[in-house]
């Protein structure tokens, strides 16, 4: 599958979500939507960077964005990391990472030594007709939401 590329239509996608239901890209069709990929909940610099997006949620909304978060963790997981850090918004499970392939972020990572494949963290925007019209990849934690929000209300 051909990378994606800024500007281009994403193709559609389905995913369980933490909501009970599958969620495909397109149902969010109309809505700016901030879909951001991290590697796994409950770990440190994924809890601080989805409660960076808890705590900004109303200034996305204001501006007509929805936020989505996708990890390679199962619905179990998703439930426990929304219940114990209240986040208000969509977490969608992609185990077998065929999401995660398609935007590029399913790498070959090392952790002390050790090698594996797993998600780089990573966001993109998508506009209300499915193009892709930003990413950030290799995010470092701070500050990231905000310039996300500043991106948005420039557009």
């Amino acid at each position: 599958m051909s990378e994606l590329t800024i500007g281009q239509p994403v193709p559609d996608f389905s995913l369980p979500a933490s909501s009970g239901e599958e969620r495909s890209l397109s149902s969010w069709q109309g809505k700016k939507l901030v879909l951001y990929f991290y590697p796994k909940d409950m770990t440190p610099g994924c809890t601080q960077e989805s409660g960076d997006f808890r705590d900004h949620v109303e200034q996305f909304t204001a501006l007509n964005t929805e936020i989505v978060g996708i990890s390679a963790d199962d619905m179990k997981s998703h439930a426990k990391f929304i219940d114990k850090h209240s986040l208000p918004f969509v977490l969608l499970s992609d185990v077998d990472h065929k999401v995660s392939e398609l935007f590029g972020v399913w790498k070959l990572k090392k952790n002390f030594g050790n090698e594996y494949m797993g998600i780089e963290r990573s966001t993109f925007l998508i506009d209300e007709s499915g193009k892709l019209v930003r990413e950030w990849r290799k995010v470092k934690v701070g500050g990231h939401v905000e310039e996300v929000l500043q991106t948005i209300k420039e557009m």
